[in-house]
Protein backbone atom coordinates (compact mmCIF):
# COMPACT_ATOMS: atom_id res chain seq x y z
CA UNK A 1 0.00 0.00 0.00
CA UNK A 2 1.30 3.47 -0.83
CA UNK A 3 1.47 4.88 2.65
CA UNK A 4 4.67 6.84 3.08
CA UNK A 5 6.01 9.95 1.43
CA UNK A 6 9.05 12.13 1.42
CA UNK A 7 8.56 15.74 0.34
CA UNK A 8 11.32 17.78 -1.24
CA UNK A 9 10.68 21.49 -1.87
CA UNK A 10 13.63 21.91 -4.24
CA UNK A 11 12.84 23.27 -7.69
CA UNK A 12 14.05 20.98 -10.45
CA UNK A 13 12.99 22.57 -13.70
CA UNK A 14 11.85 25.94 -14.86
CA UNK A 15 10.83 27.58 -18.08
CA UNK A 16 12.04 30.04 -15.55
CA UNK A 17 9.46 32.17 -13.81
CA UNK A 18 10.94 35.60 -14.34
CA UNK A 19 10.10 38.74 -12.37
CA UNK A 20 8.89 42.11 -13.53
CA UNK A 21 9.87 45.49 -12.14
CA UNK A 22 7.48 45.05 -9.22
CA UNK A 23 8.99 41.71 -8.27
CA UNK A 24 5.89 39.71 -9.23
CA UNK A 25 6.08 36.37 -10.98
CA UNK A 26 5.55 36.41 -14.73
CA UNK A 27 4.15 33.64 -16.84
CA UNK A 28 5.88 30.34 -17.34
CA UNK A 29 5.98 26.70 -16.31
CA UNK A 30 7.92 25.47 -13.30
CA UNK A 31 8.51 21.90 -12.15
CA UNK A 32 9.15 20.69 -8.62
CA UNK A 33 9.15 17.36 -6.84
CA UNK A 34 5.75 16.97 -5.18
CA UNK A 35 6.71 13.86 -3.22
CA UNK A 36 7.89 10.26 -3.36
CA UNK A 37 5.62 7.26 -3.00
CA UNK A 38 6.59 4.27 -0.89
CA UNK A 39 7.52 2.31 -4.01
CA UNK A 40 10.09 5.00 -4.89
CA UNK A 41 8.02 6.59 -7.64
CA UNK A 42 8.69 10.34 -7.76
CA UNK A 43 5.65 12.52 -8.34
CA UNK A 44 6.26 15.90 -9.95
CA UNK A 45 4.24 19.09 -9.82
CA UNK A 46 3.98 21.53 -12.74
CA UNK A 47 2.88 25.07 -12.03
CA UNK A 48 1.48 27.17 -14.88
CA UNK A 49 1.44 30.93 -14.21
CA UNK A 50 0.14 33.80 -16.32
CA UNK A 51 1.05 37.50 -16.20
CA UNK A 52 -1.91 38.29 -13.94
CA UNK A 53 -0.93 36.10 -10.96
CA UNK A 54 -3.29 33.24 -11.75
CA UNK A 55 -1.65 29.84 -11.50
CA UNK A 56 -2.57 26.16 -11.68
CA UNK A 57 -0.49 23.27 -10.34
CA UNK A 58 -0.90 19.79 -11.82
CA UNK A 59 0.84 16.61 -10.72
CA UNK A 60 1.57 13.57 -12.86
CA UNK A 61 -0.23 11.31 -10.38
CA UNK A 62 -3.70 11.08 -11.90
CA UNK A 63 -3.03 14.21 -14.00
CA UNK A 64 -4.48 15.88 -10.91
CA UNK A 65 -5.03 19.62 -10.44
CA UNK A 66 -3.77 20.17 -6.90
CA UNK A 67 -3.84 23.98 -6.68
CA UNK A 68 -5.62 26.78 -8.52
CA UNK A 69 -4.76 30.28 -7.35
CA UNK A 70 -6.77 33.28 -8.52
CA UNK A 71 -7.15 36.83 -7.15
CA UNK A 72 -10.30 38.07 -5.40
CA UNK A 73 -11.96 41.48 -5.83
CA UNK A 74 -9.23 43.08 -3.68
CA UNK A 75 -6.38 41.41 -5.53
CA UNK A 76 -5.73 38.79 -2.85
CA UNK A 77 -4.52 35.57 -4.47
CA UNK A 78 -5.81 32.37 -2.88
CA UNK A 79 -6.06 28.67 -3.67
CA UNK A 80 -9.71 27.85 -4.46
CA UNK A 81 -9.40 24.04 -4.71
CA UNK A 82 -9.74 21.30 -2.14
CA UNK A 83 -7.01 18.67 -2.16
CA UNK A 84 -4.06 17.18 -0.34
CA UNK A 85 -0.45 18.15 0.36
CA UNK A 86 1.17 14.90 -0.78
CA UNK A 87 0.70 12.08 -3.30
CA UNK A 88 0.12 9.41 -0.65
CA UNK A 89 -3.14 11.05 0.35
CA UNK A 90 -4.18 11.25 -3.30
CA UNK A 91 -3.31 7.56 -3.69
CA UNK A 92 -5.30 6.55 -0.61
CA UNK A 93 -8.15 9.07 -0.82
CA UNK A 94 -11.55 8.34 -2.30
CA UNK A 95 -12.87 11.87 -2.95
CA UNK A 96 -11.25 12.21 -6.42
CA UNK A 97 -9.94 15.71 -5.55
CA UNK A 98 -8.82 17.38 -8.79
CA UNK A 99 -8.32 14.08 -10.60
CA UNK A 100 -8.53 13.27 -14.29
CA UNK A 101 -11.44 10.81 -14.37
CA UNK A 102 -11.57 7.90 -16.82
CA UNK A 103 -11.94 5.67 -18.63
CA UNK A 104 -15.53 6.39 -17.80
CA UNK A 105 -16.51 9.32 -15.59
CA UNK A 106 -19.60 9.02 -13.40
CA UNK A 107 -21.54 5.75 -13.14
CA UNK A 108 -22.30 2.60 -15.11
CA UNK A 109 -25.08 0.44 -13.69
CA UNK A 110 -23.72 -2.75 -12.14
CA UNK A 111 -20.46 -2.02 -13.99
CA UNK A 112 -21.92 -3.74 -17.03
CA UNK A 113 -22.56 -2.75 -20.63
CA UNK A 114 -22.97 -4.43 -24.02
CA UNK A 115 -20.92 -3.34 -27.02
CA UNK A 116 -21.17 -5.04 -30.43
CA UNK A 117 -23.05 -7.92 -28.83
CA UNK A 118 -20.44 -8.59 -26.14
CA UNK A 119 -21.00 -7.93 -22.44
CA UNK A 120 -18.23 -6.21 -20.51
CA UNK A 121 -17.89 -6.18 -16.73
CA UNK A 122 -16.11 -3.35 -14.93
CA UNK A 123 -15.26 -3.64 -11.20
CA UNK A 124 -18.03 -2.15 -9.07
CA UNK A 125 -17.00 0.32 -6.40
CA UNK A 126 -20.12 2.31 -5.51
CA UNK A 127 -23.11 0.46 -4.02
CA UNK A 128 -22.89 -2.28 -6.64
CA UNK A 129 -22.21 0.08 -9.54
CA UNK A 130 -19.11 1.41 -11.26
CA UNK A 131 -18.02 4.93 -10.39
CA UNK A 132 -15.33 6.99 -12.14
CA UNK A 133 -13.56 4.20 -13.99
CA UNK A 134 -13.66 1.34 -11.52
CA UNK A 135 -11.32 0.33 -8.72
CA UNK A 136 -8.22 1.97 -10.22
CA UNK A 137 -9.27 4.71 -12.60
CA UNK A 138 -7.18 7.21 -14.53
CA UNK A 139 -6.94 9.38 -11.40
CA UNK A 140 -4.87 6.62 -9.72
CA UNK A 141 -2.40 6.16 -12.58
CA UNK A 142 1.01 7.72 -13.24
CA UNK A 143 0.91 9.96 -16.30
CA UNK A 144 3.81 11.01 -18.50
CA UNK A 145 4.29 14.78 -18.35
CA UNK A 146 5.89 17.07 -20.90
CA UNK A 147 6.09 20.86 -21.03
CA UNK A 148 4.80 22.22 -24.35
CA UNK A 149 7.59 24.66 -25.13
CA UNK A 150 6.11 26.28 -28.24
CA UNK A 151 2.64 26.94 -26.77
CA UNK A 152 1.25 30.48 -26.71
CA UNK A 153 0.35 30.08 -23.02
CA UNK A 154 2.00 28.06 -20.24
CA UNK A 155 0.99 24.48 -21.08
CA UNK A 156 1.69 20.97 -19.82
CA UNK A 157 0.77 17.82 -21.73
CA UNK A 158 0.09 14.59 -19.86
CA UNK A 159 -0.42 11.20 -21.47
CA UNK A 160 -1.37 7.73 -20.34
CA UNK A 161 -1.61 4.41 -22.19
CA UNK A 162 -4.41 2.23 -20.83
CA UNK A 163 -3.88 -1.42 -21.89
CA UNK A 164 -6.59 -3.47 -23.54
CA UNK A 165 -8.71 -4.96 -20.75
CA UNK A 166 -7.64 -2.56 -18.02
CA UNK A 167 -10.46 -2.42 -15.44
CA UNK A 168 -12.43 -4.60 -17.86
CA UNK A 169 -12.68 -2.01 -20.65
CA UNK A 170 -11.95 -3.17 -24.21
CA UNK A 171 -9.22 -1.67 -26.38
CA UNK A 172 -5.83 -0.12 -25.81
CA UNK A 173 -6.59 3.55 -25.18
CA UNK A 174 -3.98 6.28 -25.58
CA UNK A 175 -5.14 9.37 -23.70
CA UNK A 176 -3.70 12.89 -23.73
CA UNK A 177 -4.69 15.95 -21.72
CA UNK A 178 -3.34 19.48 -22.10
CA UNK A 179 -3.61 21.99 -19.26
CA UNK A 180 -2.91 25.65 -19.96
CA UNK A 181 -3.34 28.98 -18.17
CA UNK A 182 -3.74 32.02 -20.40
CA UNK A 183 -3.86 35.78 -19.89
CA UNK A 184 -7.67 35.75 -20.01
CA UNK A 185 -7.48 34.04 -16.60
CA UNK A 186 -8.66 30.73 -18.03
CA UNK A 187 -7.68 27.22 -17.05
CA UNK A 188 -8.10 25.41 -20.36
CA UNK A 189 -8.30 21.59 -20.37
CA UNK A 190 -8.19 19.75 -23.69
CA UNK A 191 -8.51 15.99 -23.98
CA UNK A 192 -7.84 13.50 -26.78
CA UNK A 193 -8.00 9.71 -26.88
CA UNK A 194 -7.75 6.90 -29.42
CA UNK A 195 -8.50 3.19 -29.14
CA UNK A 196 -7.43 -0.08 -30.74
CA UNK A 197 -10.89 -1.66 -30.34
CA UNK A 198 -14.44 -0.34 -30.00
CA UNK A 199 -14.81 0.96 -26.46
CA UNK A 200 -16.67 3.52 -24.36
CA UNK A 201 -15.01 6.63 -22.98
CA UNK A 202 -16.07 9.60 -20.89
CA UNK A 203 -13.40 11.87 -19.40
CA UNK A 204 -13.70 14.78 -16.98
CA UNK A 205 -11.86 16.81 -14.36
CA UNK A 206 -13.05 16.41 -10.77
CA UNK A 207 -11.99 19.74 -9.23
CA UNK A 208 -13.65 20.76 -5.97
CA UNK A 209 -14.11 24.55 -5.91
CA UNK A 210 -14.62 26.93 -3.03
CA UNK A 211 -14.42 30.38 -4.62
CA UNK A 212 -14.20 32.13 -1.25
CA UNK A 213 -10.65 30.84 -0.85
CA UNK A 214 -11.58 29.59 2.62
CA UNK A 215 -12.02 25.80 2.51
CA UNK A 216 -13.58 25.85 5.98
CA UNK A 217 -16.57 27.86 4.77
CA UNK A 218 -19.78 26.57 3.19
CA UNK A 219 -20.57 27.03 -0.50
CA UNK A 220 -24.31 27.32 0.14
CA UNK A 221 -24.28 31.13 -0.27
CA UNK A 222 -22.59 30.97 -3.68
CA UNK A 223 -24.77 31.67 -6.72
CA UNK A 224 -24.90 29.11 -9.53
CA UNK A 225 -26.30 29.28 -13.06
CA UNK A 226 -26.58 26.16 -15.22
CA UNK A 227 -27.44 26.62 -18.90
CA UNK A 228 -29.91 23.75 -18.95
CA UNK A 229 -33.64 23.22 -19.34
CA UNK A 230 -33.54 19.52 -18.46
CA UNK A 231 -31.82 16.97 -16.25
CA UNK A 232 -31.59 13.18 -15.96
CA UNK A 233 -33.33 11.89 -12.79
CA UNK A 234 -31.86 8.85 -11.07
CA UNK A 235 -32.84 5.97 -8.85
CA UNK A 236 -31.75 5.72 -5.22
CA UNK A 237 -28.28 4.52 -6.30
CA UNK A 238 -27.68 7.56 -8.56
CA UNK A 239 -28.23 5.56 -11.76
CA UNK A 240 -30.25 7.42 -14.43
CA UNK A 241 -33.74 6.11 -15.02
CA UNK A 242 -33.37 6.92 -18.73
CA UNK A 243 -35.89 9.74 -18.54
CA UNK A 244 -35.02 13.34 -19.36
CA UNK A 245 -37.16 15.80 -17.41
CA UNK A 246 -37.69 19.55 -17.33
CA UNK A 247 -36.12 21.57 -14.52
CA UNK A 248 -39.05 23.99 -14.53
CA UNK A 249 -40.77 24.19 -11.17
CA UNK A 250 -38.14 21.99 -9.49
CA UNK A 251 -35.12 22.65 -7.22
CA UNK A 252 -32.99 21.86 -10.30
CA UNK A 253 -33.88 25.06 -12.13
CA UNK A 254 -30.66 27.08 -12.21
CA UNK A 255 -31.38 28.87 -15.48
CA UNK A 256 -31.01 32.11 -13.56
CA UNK A 257 -28.26 32.61 -10.95
CA UNK A 258 -29.57 31.06 -7.75
CA UNK A 259 -28.09 30.68 -4.29
CA UNK A 260 -27.13 27.02 -3.81
CA UNK A 261 -28.64 26.82 -0.34
CA UNK A 262 -32.01 28.25 -1.36
CA UNK A 263 -33.64 24.92 -2.29
CA UNK A 264 -31.04 22.25 -1.50
CA UNK A 265 -32.96 20.96 1.52
CA UNK A 266 -36.40 20.86 -0.09
CA UNK A 267 -38.55 17.76 0.26
CA UNK A 268 -37.62 16.30 -3.13
CA UNK A 269 -36.86 12.62 -3.76
CA UNK A 270 -33.99 13.40 -6.13
CA UNK A 271 -32.33 15.63 -3.54
CA UNK A 272 -32.78 12.88 -0.97
CA UNK A 273 -31.16 10.33 -3.29
CA UNK A 274 -28.13 12.59 -3.83
CA UNK A 275 -28.11 13.96 -0.26
CA UNK A 276 -28.18 17.34 -2.01
CA UNK A 277 -27.23 18.25 -5.55
CA UNK A 278 -25.46 15.39 -7.33
CA UNK A 279 -27.20 15.16 -10.70
CA UNK A 280 -26.46 15.45 -14.39
CA UNK A 281 -27.87 18.46 -16.23
CA UNK A 282 -28.59 18.22 -19.97
CA UNK A 283 -26.81 21.27 -21.34
CA UNK A 284 -28.55 23.48 -23.88
CA UNK A 285 -27.20 24.10 -27.38
CA UNK A 286 -25.21 20.88 -27.71
CA UNK A 287 -23.52 20.98 -31.12
CA UNK A 288 -20.01 19.84 -30.20
CA UNK A 289 -18.84 23.44 -29.90
CA UNK A 290 -17.67 25.20 -26.75
CA UNK A 291 -20.31 27.37 -25.05
CA UNK A 292 -21.10 28.61 -21.54
CA UNK A 293 -22.42 25.73 -19.46
CA UNK A 294 -22.48 27.20 -15.94
CA UNK A 295 -21.35 30.09 -13.76
CA UNK A 296 -20.54 30.44 -10.06
CA UNK A 297 -20.34 33.67 -8.05
CA UNK A 298 -19.01 34.01 -4.51
CA UNK A 299 -20.31 37.21 -2.87
CA UNK A 300 -17.61 37.25 -0.16
CA UNK A 301 -14.58 37.25 -2.45
CA UNK A 302 -16.23 38.63 -5.58
CA UNK A 303 -14.79 35.76 -7.59
CA UNK A 304 -16.82 34.77 -10.64
CA UNK A 305 -16.21 31.52 -12.53
CA UNK A 306 -17.57 30.57 -15.94
CA UNK A 307 -17.52 26.94 -17.09
CA UNK A 308 -17.39 26.54 -20.86
CA UNK A 309 -17.45 23.16 -22.57
CA UNK A 310 -18.29 21.25 -25.75
CA UNK A 311 -19.84 18.39 -23.76
CA UNK A 312 -23.56 17.47 -23.65
CA UNK A 313 -23.85 17.30 -19.86
CA UNK A 314 -22.50 18.59 -16.59
CA UNK A 315 -22.59 16.96 -13.14
CA UNK A 316 -23.24 19.46 -10.35
CA UNK A 317 -22.17 18.12 -6.95
CA UNK A 318 -22.26 20.04 -3.68
CA UNK A 319 -19.83 18.11 -1.47
CA UNK A 320 -22.61 16.15 0.22
CA UNK A 321 -20.28 13.36 1.35
CA UNK A 322 -17.51 15.58 2.70
CA UNK A 323 -17.06 15.59 6.46
CA UNK A 324 -14.47 16.35 9.10
CA UNK A 325 -12.84 12.94 8.69
CA UNK A 326 -11.39 14.18 5.38
CA UNK A 327 -8.14 16.00 6.21
CA UNK A 328 -6.90 18.19 3.38
CA UNK A 329 -4.21 20.77 2.65
CA UNK A 330 -2.55 22.26 5.70
CA UNK A 331 -4.25 19.74 7.98
CA UNK A 332 -7.66 21.35 7.50
CA UNK A 333 -10.65 19.13 8.26
CA UNK A 334 -12.98 19.61 5.34
CA UNK A 335 -16.61 20.11 6.22
CA UNK A 336 -19.99 19.11 4.83
CA UNK A 337 -20.76 21.06 1.64
CA UNK A 338 -17.56 23.12 1.72
CA UNK A 339 -16.97 22.73 -2.03
CA UNK A 340 -18.76 22.19 -5.32
CA UNK A 341 -17.93 20.33 -8.51
CA UNK A 342 -19.03 21.13 -12.06
CA UNK A 343 -17.87 18.16 -14.12
CA UNK A 344 -18.34 18.55 -17.88
CA UNK A 345 -18.97 15.13 -19.44
CA UNK A 346 -21.44 12.80 -21.15
CA UNK A 347 -24.42 11.54 -19.19
CA UNK A 348 -23.99 8.84 -16.52
CA UNK A 349 -24.61 5.26 -17.65
CA UNK A 350 -24.83 6.32 -21.31
CA UNK A 351 -23.75 2.87 -22.63
CA UNK A 352 -27.00 1.46 -21.21
CA UNK A 353 -29.35 4.15 -22.57
CA UNK A 354 -29.80 4.40 -26.34
CA UNK A 355 -31.57 7.76 -26.00
CA UNK A 356 -28.44 9.35 -24.45
CA UNK A 357 -25.59 10.75 -26.62
CA UNK A 358 -23.22 7.91 -27.49
CA UNK A 359 -19.92 7.45 -25.68
CA UNK A 360 -18.65 4.77 -28.09
CA UNK A 361 -15.18 5.34 -29.54
CA UNK A 362 -14.08 3.23 -32.50
CA UNK A 363 -10.62 2.60 -33.97
CA UNK A 364 -9.69 5.39 -36.34
CA UNK A 365 -11.74 7.94 -34.42
CA UNK A 366 -10.34 10.54 -32.02
CA UNK A 367 -12.15 11.50 -28.82
CA UNK A 368 -11.98 15.26 -28.27
CA UNK A 369 -13.11 17.41 -25.36
CA UNK A 370 -12.47 21.02 -24.34
CA UNK A 371 -13.49 22.47 -21.00
CA UNK A 372 -12.54 25.93 -19.75
CA UNK A 373 -12.75 27.44 -16.27
CA UNK A 374 -12.63 31.23 -16.67
CA UNK A 375 -12.19 33.61 -13.74
CA UNK A 376 -12.96 37.26 -13.10
CA UNK A 377 -14.30 39.40 -10.23
CA UNK A 378 -17.43 41.39 -9.54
Amino acid sequence: MLSKISVFPALFFCMVLSSNANGKSMKGVSEALFGTLQNGEKIHAYTLTNDKEMSATIINYGATVVRLKVPDKNGKVQDILLGYDNPTDYANGNSYFGGLIGRYANRIEKGRFVLDGKTYQIPVNDRGNMLHGGTIGFNKRIWKAEVVKDAKSPTIEMSYVSPDGEEGFPGKVVAHVWYSVNDQDELVIKYEATTSKPTVINLTSHCYFNLSGDPASSILDEDVMINSDKYTPTDSLSIPTGQIESVKGTPFDFRKPTEIGLRINEDNIQLKYGKGYDQNWVLNDYTGKVRVAATVYDPKSGRFMEVLTDQPGIQFYTGNYLNSSVIGKGGIHYQYRCALCLEAQHYPDSPNHKNFPSTVLNPGQVYHQTTIYKFSTK
